[in-house]
């Protein structure tokens, strides 16, 4: 048997055949054949191209059907998919492609001028490029390769993709992904949430994330259902989907802008029988006001880049507000005391450090050897920086975060990194950044900025001056400026005394 995830969705494609696959909303089709087919046509310039099994494959391209054809493909040839948030910029990447080494970097058509610059200092021996129209010169390679139609054979614990996940330290840590990893969780998905190959799926999500990459599409492949694929979320598109959608996955903000038109109404939704938020918290009161104004219950999920999803709300049964339900089939989770470190299970209701073992966790992080063992564990279970706890129900509540992780907008953001870039300005003596309640973002980030004596700098300087080195997702919404910041006995700022002070500042926004 050919444990390749790929030869998992491409027998479920041969089987549905002329069934639609893909849909955008300018018109363009895929059925499942029509796809099939153009993943060997890829994978053939894949090969021409130079990758072998097990090589890395960078993309950084806006979102288009022919990127999962990309993702396909890779897959299909035994490569490992590496997608790169669209945000990065050119210092971020040189640091991806120096760390992971791909064979290929596949970017967007302007950008490819940039990248072959950063291939050329990282040693990246190929760059090429990936339009939203199925241009840009990988395509151009399509149209002269051989086409491929093998599958490289892979065994269970082959990687299938690395995802950078942002490092406390400054420096992402790239999370290695097996096929059995991410099949293991389509599948219990699939079974969870009830899906099959009548669902048409609402894609709004960006594809460089767990959540759109392996949440929305592995589960669509695996059924056989369909995807309604726009290149980004927006209210009128996604308003006009719901008649002939019937599923919808989003992350808060999703919610909170949808509850601000007014066409959002039972009626509207009636087709609709599923609409899942993860990738931050959703608040109890959009909860609310999204089950008053449609009559359905948002299922509430919890996943992580290294584990892909842990639990859910139950598809039949409360979707309790504030939860993120109990542990998918086959997953086991346990709530621990970090103080303790002995990794025994706490009593129901007690706050600890949540961890969890099961086939979606990672395989570990790419060349850190160290901090895999620190966070992976010898029994197989996982760290995941999460304080929790599990109620008498069973439902596993998520209370904070051990480290001073924001996930803003659904995207993690580790405080470090952006200090460090702060930081280094010369003006700068150090500063503490925070995530404080934002009513669209989930949490904003927000920096706090002591000067050197006699310096000057203004709100704007700080975030133009960030604008180069980091993603958008990553620079603060607001900077302030104090005297010092707030230290206990031993020296370490005291981040919760920042939270709270600056709670109330994007109540309005």
């Amino acid at each position: 048997m050919n444990n390749n995830l790929f030869a998992t969705f491409a027998a479920k494609m041969q089987e549905r055949g002329t069934a639609n696959f893909i849909t955008t909303p300018e018109g363009k089709t895929y059925s499942y054949a029509e796809a099939l087919s153009t993943t060997e046509q890829i994978a053939g310039a894949l090969k021409m191209l130079g990758v072998e099994p097990g090589d890395r494959v960078a993309v950084q391209v806006d979102k288009s059907p022919e990127a999962i054809l990309l993702y396909l493909a890779t897959l299909r040839v035994g490569g490992v998919y590496l997608p790169l948030n669209t945000g990065y910029t050119a210092d971020e990447v040189g640091y991806f492609l120096g760390d992971a080494e791909p064979a290929l970097f596949v970017c967007q058509p302007a950008a490819f001028e940039s990248a072959k610059a950063i291939a050329a200092e990282t040693g990246c021996p190929c760059v090429e490029t990936l339009g939203v129209n199925a241009d840009g010169s990988l395509m151009e390679k399509v149209g002269k390769a051989d086409a491929y139609t093998g599958i490289e054979q892979r065994a269970d614990d082959d990687l299938a993709a690395i995802l950078y996940t942002s490092g406390t330290t400054g420096r992402s840590k790239g999370a290695m992904l097996t096929h059995r990893n991410l099949g293991s969780n389509c599948r219990s998905l699939a079974e969870a949430w009830r899906f099959t190959e009548k669902d048409r799926l609402i894609h709004a999500l960006p594809i460089f994330h767990t959540h759109g990459l392996f949440v929305a599409c592995n589960v669509i492949l695996i059924t056989g259902a369909s995807l309604y694929f726009m290149s980004k979320f927006d209210v009128d598109m996604i308003i006009a989907a719901m008649p002939e959608g019937t599923t919808l996955m989003g992350v808060p903000t999703f919610y909170t802008r949808l509850l601000q038109d007014d066409r959002l109404t039972p009626e509207l939704t009636s087709n609709m029988r599923l609409f899942t938020s993860g990738s931050a918290p959703l608040t109890a009161e959009t909860h609310q006001k999204f089950e008053e104004r449609t009559g359905h219950a948002i299922l509430e999920r919890y996943g992580m880049t290294e584990t892909n999803m842990n639990t859910s709300n139950p598809y039949d049964g409360d979707r309790i507000a504030g939860t993120v339900g109990m542990p998918l089939p086959g997953v086991e989770i346990r709530i621990t005391d970090p103080e303790a470190g002995d990794h025994k299970p706490l009593p129901a209701g007690e706050i600890g450090m949540l961890e969890v073992r099961g086939p979606n966790v990672f395989k570990g992080y790419w060349r850190m050897p160290e901090k895999t063992k620190a966070e992976l564990l010898d029994d197989g279970f996982f760290i995941t920086g999460d304080l929790a706890l599990i109620d008498e129900r069973g439902y596993v509540q998520i209370v904070g975060r051990d480290k001073d992780l924001v996930i803003s907008g659904g995207f993690n953001v580790y405080p470090k990194e952006v200090e460090q870039v702060i930081d280094a300005m010369p003006e700068v003596m150090e500063s503490a950044v925070i995530g404080v309640p934002h009513p669209d973002f989930g949490e904003g980030v927000t920096a706090v900025v002591v000067l050197l004596p006699g310096e000057k700098l203004e709100e704007v300087d700080v975030i133009n001056a960030l604008a180069g080195h980091l993603a958008k997702f990553k620079q603060p919404k607001r900077v302030f400026f104090v005297e010092a910041l707030p230290r206990n006995t031993m020296g370490k700022v005291q981040k919760k005394q920042l939270r709270d002070e600056y709670k109330d500042i994007y109540q309005d926004a």
